[in-house]
């Protein structure tokens, strides 16, 4: 029996077998080829989504709207200033209107259960853009991009350097333990994943045969990686306040020359972006006037080596998105 993911939310890679994460993949792999050679596929032509933003984005903006238009649906954007959702309207009430307009619903914000609330009152396919604690579709772009580059994803040995607790800590870890992918955390230990989501993500890892490892030693974290991956150190919506304190407590896992060295040869560079790699932003800048760090989660040397795949990722964010609204929607 096939894959039917039909009427279903995407809020989080646990609601999700290996085996429908596997379809999405395949999909995704399929929808590329037909962007890339030009071959029309307005599948969903006649249907519209809304994407609510909270939290503003290039890569996810662009790949809803750009994936929206290529299946032939209509999409509207709401900023956080074009709606009166959570201030003059409950977020049930804004669900259950959007939901008799749309067919869809993005939502890119804060709160999990903000996203979960919209997808039990919507009545139509809720995705979740990116929230507090997970960021799912970046997940299928990662393992689509590891996939092109490697051939396979089970057994691949996975190091995510930084801040292991924030929303792609979370996701990454999730991501590689459905689909057999060697997890490791190499993080100060004050920022090691939730207790209860590495509990789960263990579970989920003796089914698939991967494994999930916390270290904050960065030469056992990295020795023998295929893939290394970090983010930025101080997330959207973090106070300024925090920027000296996770400075002091991730330089040490700043991705660089020396930490790919302890990486296989064949090892790739990720990372979600955007990323703090000089000093060519207004937060680079401003960063390094008050702290003298001119590259932060990583070198510029990294960043822009034969090794580093974050264009790729960002690429693969269209067709990823376009097979979840796809095959939520179809």
């Amino acid at each position: 029996m096939g894959i039917n993911l039909r009427g279903k939310h995407f809020l989080t890679l646990l609601d999700f077998t290996p085996q429908e994460i596997r379809y999405l993949l395949d999909l995704s792999k399929d929808f590329k080829a037909m962007k890339r050679s030009g071959t029309p596929h307005k599948y969903l032509e006649g249907k519209n989504i809304v994407l609510l933003f909270e939290k503003t984005s290039t890569r996810t903006r662009c790949s809803f709207e750009v994936a929206g238009m290529d299946l032939g649906m209509g999409v509207t954007y709401l900023d956080p200033g074009s709606s009166q959702m959570g201030k003059k309207e409950s977020i049930a009430d804004t669900a259950r209107v959007l939901g008799r307009l749309y067919d869809g619903i993005e939502y890119r914000g804060y709160s999990q259960d903000l996203v979960k609330e919209l997808a039990d009152f919507a009545g139509v396919p809720v995705w979740n853009g990116l929230t507090d604690q997970f960021h799912p579709t970046q997940m299928l772009a990662d393992l689509l991009t590891i996939e092109e580059k490697f051939g396979t994803l089970k057994g691949i040995n996975f190091t995510y350097a930084g801040d292991a607790r924030n929303n792609l800590g979370n996701s990454l870890m999730v991501a590689c333990a459905k689909m057999g992918l060697n997890f490791t955390a190499c993080s100060p230990k004050e920022l090691f994943p939730a207790d209860d989501l590495v509990a789960k993500a263990k579970k989920i890892a003796e089914e698939t045969g991967a494994t999930i490892t916390l270290t904050d030693d960065v030469k056992k974290g990295t020795t023998g990686a295929d893939v290394i991956y970090t983010d930025i150190w101080v997330s959207m919506g973090e106070p300024e306040s925090v920027w000296e304190t996770r400075i002091k407590l991730l330089k040490p896992y700043q991705v660089n020359s020396q930490m790919m060295a302890n990486a296989k040869d064949t090892a790739i560079f990720m990372h979600c972006l955007p990323s703090f790699h000089d000093t060519k932003t207004t937060v680079g800048a401003d960063i390094a006037k008050k702290f003298g760090i001119t590259e932060m989660e990583t070198t510029d040397e990294v960043f822009e080596s034969k090794q580093s795949v974050v264009f790729d990722e960002a690429e693969n964010r269209l067709h990823t998105i376009k097979a979840v609204i796809y095959a939520t929607l179809k």
